[in-house]
Parts: C-alpha cells; sequence; structure tokens
C-alpha cells in the first residue's frame, strides 16, 4: 500500500513539495539548505520556521526555547516536528553563495582532468580542471550533508562519538562522490564539442580535497576521539589516498584520491592549502593568514619559520549563537553603518529584515561603538539591547559573542606574532581567508578590535583553501608534506599568558 501524502509549500521561495507522512521536516528543509545548528536537538532557534498554513503543535522544548509571542505568532523549531498534514512555511533561512574560486596561478601542464575540493564544515565548493590548460570547466556547490547532526565542529565530534561516525562517514564520501561525478556531467553539458563516444570522466586522473581536521578524520575512516579532549591532537594527520574504487565511487578505476595532511590540533589541510595559496612559506617578510570559518585558523611566518594555532571563534562570524542570527543569505542584514544619530542597515536580497549574518554583525557592534551605544567593556547603555531594522535588534549577548570570537582570533595572531619578538605593526601582510573574510568590512573589523593590523596591509584573499586543492594538482605532494612539516602547530591556551593577553583583546577599542 502506497503510503499517504502531503504538500509542503515553502515561502517565499514558491517550492511546493509532495512528502510522506510521518517524514520528519529536518529531512527535507535540510535537503532545501536549512541548516539546524545544534544538529536537530532542539538546544537552538536556528531552525526556525513559521507555519502560514496547517498545524504544527507546540512542543515542551519550543516553550523553552521560544518565546510567547513567536509561538502565537505560529513559528516553530522545524527539527521537533514530522509532517501530518498539508504544510505551507515561511524559512527563517534562505540559500546563500559559496564562496569558490577563478583566481589563476603558475602550473606546469598534465594530462587529462583534476578535481579539487574543499571540504567545509558547513559548505563544499568543487572545481573540475583541464590539466593542461589549468582552465576551470564545471563548478559545484553544497551545503555539507553532515551539518543535519550539528553545525560547528565540537557538535559534529559529539555526535561521532555517539556512535555517528560511521554514518558521517558515509554522507561526506558518497556526497563528495556524488559531486565529482557531477563535475564531470556538467562538463559534457557545457562542451558541446567533447567526444561523449569514449566514457564520461575516462580522463579523470586525479581528486584533491582539503579541510579542517575533523573533515579528514571522518573521510578517511579515522576515529575522531582524540579531538575530542586534551591535548586535541590527531593521531592520524598525514595524507591519505584512495582509488574511486576503494570509494565506491562511481569513477574510472584509475583516478585517485587524495586528502592533503593536517598541521595539528583543529588546523587541517585547509589551512596549509591556504599557506601555499598565499606563498606565506616563501615570504621574506613576516606575514600572516586569518581564516575565519566555522573555526578560526591564525598562522604566523615566513620562509625560515611557521606558526599556526586554531581558536573556537568561527560560529559567531557566521551569525551562529547570536539570537537572531542567520547566515549571509536572503533577508540577512549585512551592513550597518551610523548614520545621523542612528544607523542604517542594508538587507542581502532587500525587503524586510529578517536576521543578522557575520558582517553585519562586526558592522553593527562598529556602529554601536561610534554612536556611543555600546561601551569598550561591551555593555550596551540600553536594557532593551540596540535596534537594528524591523525587528531585528543586536542584543548584550549577541555582543557579548562577537567579543568572545574577536578575542580569541586577535589573541592567536598576538600571540603568534610575539613569538616571533615581534609586534602586529611588524606583520607586513594579513591576508583574511574564508567567506567571512571575503565580506567583511575591513574598517569595522578594525573598530572592534578583530584586525590591529594596519588596514592598508590587510588583503582579502578570497577561498585559498580551493585555490590551494588545486595547485595540488600539478605539484608533487613530497612538497606538501614538507610545508606541513614546517609549520609548528600551538595551543595557545597552554601559554601561561594566554588568559591575561585574552582578558585584553575581550575589550573593544575607546
Amino acid at each position: 500500500m502506497t503510503p499517504s501524502t502531503h504538500t509542503l509549500e515553502l515561502s517565499p521561495a514558491d517550492l511546493k513539495l509532495e512528502v510522506a507522512s510521518g517524514t520528519q521536516l529536518q529531512d527535507v528543509l535540510f535537503a532545501q539548505g536549512v541548516e539546524f545548528p545544534c544538529g536537530g536537538r532542539g538546544r537552538c532557534k536556528g531552525c526556525r520556521v513559521k507555519a502560514l498554513k496547517g498545524i504544527l503543535p507546540v512542543g515542551e522544548e519550543e516553550k523553552k526555547m521560544l518565546t510567547g509571542a513567536e509561538l502565537a505568532g505560529g513559528w516553530r523549531l522545524a527539527c521537533r516536528h514530522s509532517i501530518t498534514g498539508d504544510l505551507k512555511l515561511e524559512l527563517a533561512q534562505w540559500e546563500m553563495p559559496i564562496l569558490s574560486d577563478q583566481s589563476t596561478f603558475k602550473f606546469a601542464p598534465r594530462e587529462g582532468l583534476g578535481v579539487a575540493i574543499d571540504l567545509g564544515t558547513t559548505t563544499i565548493a568543487a572545481q573540475l580542471l583541464d590539466l593542461k590548460t589549468g582552465g576551470v570547466l564545471s563548478v559545484v556547490t553544497a551545503l555539507n550533508a553532515q551539518a543535519r547532526h550539528g553545525g560547528d565542529i565540537m557538535s559534529r565530534v559529539e555526535f561521532a562519538l555517539c556512535g555517528g561516525q560511521p554514518d558521517l562517514q558515509r554522507q561526506v564520501r558518497e556526497q563528495l562522490g556524488g559531486m565529482a561525478s557531477q563535475l564531470v556531467s556538467r562538463r559534457a553539458k557545457l562542451c558541446p564539442t567533447w567526444d561523449k563516444s569514449s566514457d564520461a570522466g575516462n580522463d579523470l586522473n586525479k581528486i584533491i580535497i582539503v579541510g579542517n581536521t575533523v573533515m579528514h578524520h571522518l573521510f578517511c575512516g579515522i576515529s575522531v576521539a582524540p579531538l575530542a579532549g586534551h591535548p586535541f591532537e590527531p593521531q592520524q594527520p598525514g595524507r591519505f589516498r584512495f582509488s574511486a574504487r576503494e570509494l565506491g565511487w562511481n569513477l574510472p578505476e584509475k583516478t585517485v584520491v587524495e586528502f592533503l595532511p593536517c598541521i595539528g590540533g583543529f588546523v587541517g589541510s585547509d589551512i596549509l592549502a591556504g599557506i601555499v595559496a598565499t606563498g606565506l612559506h616563501e615570504s621574506r617578510e613576516l606575514t600572516a593568514l586569518m581564516d575565519l570559518g566555522t573555526n578560526g585558523e591564525v598562522v604566523v611566518g615566513n620562509h625560515q619559520r611557521m606558526l599556526c594555532t586554531s581558536t573556537a571563534a568561527g560560529p559567531a562570524f557566521e551569525g551562529a549563537r547570536i539570537s537572531m542570527g542567520m547566515r549571509a543569505a536572503t533577508g540577512a542584514i549585512s551592513e550597518v553603518r551610523a548614520q545621523n544619530g542612528s544607523v542604517a542597515c542594508r538587507v542581502i536580497g532587500g525587503g524586510a529584515p529578517r536576521g543578522l549574518c557575520g558582517s553585519g554583525l562586526v558592522d553593527a557592534v562598529a556602529a554601536g561603538l561610534e554612536l556611543g551605544w555600546i561601551r569598550p567593556d561591551g555593555r550596551l547603555t540600553s536594557d532593551r539591547g540596540m535596534p537594528l531594522a524591523g525587528a531585528v535588534t543586536l542584543s548584550a549577548a549577541d555582543v557579548r559573542e562577537l567579543q568572545m570570537a574577536k578575542g580569541a582570533i586577535a589573541t592567536g595572531l598576538r600571540m603568534l606574532a610575539a613569538r616571533f619578538g615581534a609586534s602586529l605593526d611588524d606583520i607586513h601582510q594579513l591576508h583574511l581567508a574564508g567567506a567571512f573574510g571575503n565580506y567583511v568590512n575591513r574598517t569595522s573589523a578594525q573598530r572592534i578590535g578583530l584586525l590591529r593590523v594596519p588596514i592598508h596591509r590587510v588583503v582579502p584573499a578570497g577561498n585559498t583553501a580551493l585555490l590551494g586543492a588545486k595547485r595540488a594538482l600539478f605539484e608533487d605532494p613530497a612538497g606538501w608534506d614538507a610545508v606541513a612539516r614546517r609549520t609548528e602547530h600551538v595551543a595557545l591556551n597552554e601559554d601561561k599568558d594566554f588568559q591575561d593577553t585574552y582578558a585584553e583583546e575581550m575589550r573593544f577599542p575607546a
């Protein structure tokens, strides 16, 4: 007997789906780009949906998480419901652009095709390259399918330790294999002159994957248990090599898949790729790389010595743990500026604001400092919060989250520089990588004390992880292993000066 189905409408995406009765709403919405920051555990409000038609009964967890006004307005937590009737929902999250890379670089031509993949905690970007010309033939981006089990790294580790690691491994391998096949398929559609008489992708020789340490372990089948407690160091950080057949991918048997090595702690091959992409390992001057994504990594060094560290700072920069936070997507306030004693906001896509993304958060605090609405210690002058636009308000807890995030990053940069006997003024250039680094207003970042390097030395670097992965398609992997060995991982929390420096960096500049 065929199970009954119900109609699910998503607004304002004008999307209508037929869904089997009893299907978990989380499973349906995740496929449409909705994130579940706490892994669907009902611990946050990141998956809010508003019932415009149909009924979603109020559960006990929602009574604790949502206000009476929100509940009366029809807002619910998607992760707490299944579909038992026709529904029309308004989503609090929207599709966001995923940072890819179109940079050019020097290379030695090779035969065949190659794929470069940046496996992020939240998003994945993959490109198919012609190894003879270096040209990008097709691009595929996606949300990481594992994100339904938690939006941040430690949520993913927690799920793995509770017996979920095989599921996480299966999900990421299936997703990357599917994306690689999709890249080849798109190439056929986009290149009418391509010889389709041969097997699709038969000339695909190599796939390079980069990602943080947790992604490395989950893909390669290594236990993440050592990353769950002190000293948070991986037991098998090296480069792993697979065949397409070994991974169960529908690609030529000759296709080699390599996951590049981690450096140490939570600093993975995405940062190694960033080091090579920016040329930091060849620099004669003291140079820094800062990657602000779901996690925050910092590298300082030159051709003689490189130091790196990881900080638990990223979630706030991506709008997570912020009361009305969201990704940089439709409806997000992405820019805020002080104007005539008040604030003016820009909303992505226009229309009514729905929340605040990372770049907007930094702008809002910078504007609040300029207007005197936020004190250097982070306290708000109003108990009602700081109104931005529409119903979106910045709370005291939001400011505190940003303080902790920016304090961790600024501490990392300052303490690594100090190990060279240098100050921040001695840093010749700071490469700001990742999606947040690409879009944040550098003046605002400097105003809140996130970037204390002279602003003319700060360079948005784009997706350095993907650029580095593309370069690795043409280069001897042994050279990359050597760069990883030359880079020393520093656990800042073990430094006697960490707490004092962190306390200083938590404050905003007066």
